[in-house]
């Protein structure tokens, strides 16, 4: 499989006054997970929705090798990047037709996309179940989706994303709707596919644990904005920006060093609404300072490898 870097520059969408992804950057690599985490609200699924081209970008550029695909809108362009970018949904229940049976599902983008000849359908269709540990193989791809349990339909949909070898996934909180108990299963079938096909991945979650369970790398995304980034273990070790540390406090147990709980306004992030200049988490902010309302704070590489949007934790040169 090709090793394809997909890298964002700058990557903007504005609904109206809704500024819902704000000069966002970041680059996934082959063989590597990076989380994209936030509240609700923070603009993380917009994140993903663009970069697999079900929304168009306002502004900014999304580069697959050498290819800026952000504006293409032709046909067979978009088709062979959308089979080389795949999403896996959050809702296991929705993503697949009740009608049809699980090897439609996996069939039909081997037939569309001509991966395979015809007469080798059943067996990839069979080898990708396997992959993906739904066994026996036939059994399964002769079920409809209402057979199955929850987990087992997102390993349909992660086995259906698979068929069209992907390089890069996106998994928009693909555990959220599952059972806690069989999460673990799904998170773990994301590291196999990551060190046995060398696939990017942009795991989009508010769950800080599973996040470091699983990724490499981590951005924190708020009101629109990347606001911290680096690896996964020094960011939640030693966070850099307030509000990173204000998701670390509310954590009850993640396996990760416990942050004091920071004093905090209370709000939500509904700055990135017709937002004003300076930083937008300046009002719910213990650390906030006079520049804050007058300067939005670029992302700063304040420690090697990681980066804060901060004029305190992070003072760039208008600081």
């Amino acid at each position: 499989m090709s090793a394809t870097t997909l890298e964002v520059r700058e990557l903007t969408k504005h609904f109206k006054k809704l500024h819902a992804v704000d000069d966002v950057s970041f680059t996934l690599e082959p063989g590597r997970i990076t989380a994209l985490v936030g509240e609700s609200g923070s603009g993380k699924s917009t994140v993903a929705r663009l970069l697999v081209r079900l929304y168009a970008p306002t502004a900014g550029s999304i580069t697959l090798g050498d290819r800026d695909v952000a504006r293409d809108r032709r046909r067979r362009a978009l088709v062979r990047y959308r089979s080389q970018v795949q999403m896996i949904f959050q809702d296991p229940y929705g993503s697949l037709n009740p009608a049809k049976t699980i090897r439609h599902h996996i069939a039909r983008p081997l037939e569309i996309h001509g991966i395979v000849p015809r007469a080798e359908v059943e067996e990839r269709v069979h080898e990708l179940l396997r992959t993906v540990g739904l066994v026996p193989p036939a059994e399964i791809a002769a079920k409809y989706p209402h057979q199955l349990s929850g987990g087992q339909r997102q390993r349909v949909a992660i086995a259906r994303t698979l068929a069209v070898e992907p390089v890069v996934l996106l998994a928009d909180e693909p555990t959220s709707m599952l059972d806690v108990s069989i999460r673990i299963g799904i998170l773990n079938l994301m590291l196999r596919l990551k060190e046995e096909r060398q696939i990017a991945f942009l795991y989009v979650t508010h769950d800080l644990a599973s996040a470091r369970y699983v990724a490499d790398d981590i951005l924190v995304m708020y009101a629109g904005q990347i606001v911290e980034q680096g690896p996964v273990d020094r960011v939640l070790a030693e966070p850099l920006h307030p509000y990173t540390r204000l998701l670390l406090s509310a954590v009850p147990d993640a396996g990760m060093r416990r942050q004091a709980r920071i004093p905090v306004a209370p709000g939500q992030n509904a700055a990135s609404l017709d937002p004003k200049p300076g930083c937008r988490f300046r009002e719910r902010c213990p650390l906030a300072v006079a520049v804050c309302a007058e300067i939005t704070p670029e992302l700063v590489e304040a420690r090697s490898g990681q980066a804060a949007r901060c004029h305190v934790t992070a003072p760039g040169v208008s600081s």
